[in-house]
């Protein structure tokens, strides 16, 4: 991927361009603004957070430099897991990017501000308060379980989703998370679902200390019950240890909703979508 490969993607009316960074990465434009969502674009996590227990080697190269991403408007993070806010992702965009906001919970905004970050550039969010970043899109915080509610000292979520309004369009990427009661009527209407499907199990848990999300058959029954157009599925192809085949999503998928439209990423791609 190149800075082109977005810059120059034309877009007509009502349509915006998502682009696939792996893991749960994306970038989606609209008009003339660039959205990037959990950038994870370098080995930091091989290099930091292997154990014993668990090897941590990436399965394919980050589609694009962090450097390259001078254009990005608005720099989101879910939550604080090295894979969503990753610091060297973060510290090379901010060398080569200063007009960017970058937009988290509340509770996560201090360690954004560690990586550095200018706290001038960083807006934290609350749950469940719609933000208007400029015309025509705004965002809502939303929580995520992952696997259970986690909060700060302050009432604040550590783990959140996002609900873009992107003029006639709305997305809810939800970082990592599971269902809870509430979260269906929080995205009802959306017209797109990026949700994680790596799903979670007792020795990743409770072994490999990795913290579950979503499984298949979920994420396609929430997708079912909120009315979603598009589902998009994630956390499924970066870490041997902690993925799926793409295969169990479909079969899932075609068990408990056949007629959902799905969209399967591979690293690097552009998909154009409109209503």
């Amino acid at each position: 991927m190149t800075k082109e490969f977005f810059t120059e993607t034309r877009l007509a009316d009502g349509q915006i361009g998502i682009f696939y960074l792996g893991q749960v990465g994306f970038i989606i434009k609209y008009r003339d603004k660039y959205i990037l969502i959990d950038g994870y674009l370098s080995d930091y996590v091989d290099k930091n957070c292997s154990s014993d227990a668990v090897k941590w080697i990436r399965r394919y190269p980050a589609p694009i430099d962090a450097e390259k991403l001078d254009f990005v408007d608005y720099v989101f993070c879910t939550h604080a897991h090295y894979d969503h806010a990753d610091p060297y992702t973060l510290g090379k965009l901010n060398k080569v990017n200063k007009k960017a906001k970058y937009i988290v919970s509340a509770a996560i905004a201090d360690t954004i501000a560690s990586y550095g970050i200018a706290k001038e550039n960083i807006i934290g969010l609350e749950c469940d308060k719609k933000t208007s970043l400029c015309r025509d899109i705004a965002v809502t915080a939303i929580p995520s379980a992952h696997e259970e509610f986690h909060m700060d000292g302050n009432d604040n979520f550590l783990e959140v989703g996002f609900r873009f309004e992107l003029g006639n369009i709305s997305i809810y990427h939800g970082g990592d998370g599971c269902p809870y009661d509430g979260l269906e009527e929080r995205i009802s209407g959306c017209d797109i679902l990026m949700l994680p499907v790596n799903g979670r199990d007792y020795y990743r848990t409770n072994v490999c200390d990795i913290i579950g999300c979503f499984d298949s058959t979920e994420a396609a029954i929430i997708a079912k019950r909120s009315g979603a157009d598009l589902l998009i599925p994630t956390h499924f192809d970066l870490y041997d240890v902690n993925c799926i085949n793409p295969a169990e999503f479909v079969d899932k998928l075609y068990r408990v909703n056949p007629g959902q439209k799905f969209h399967m990423f591979a690293p690097g791609e552009r998909y154009i979508y409109s209503k």
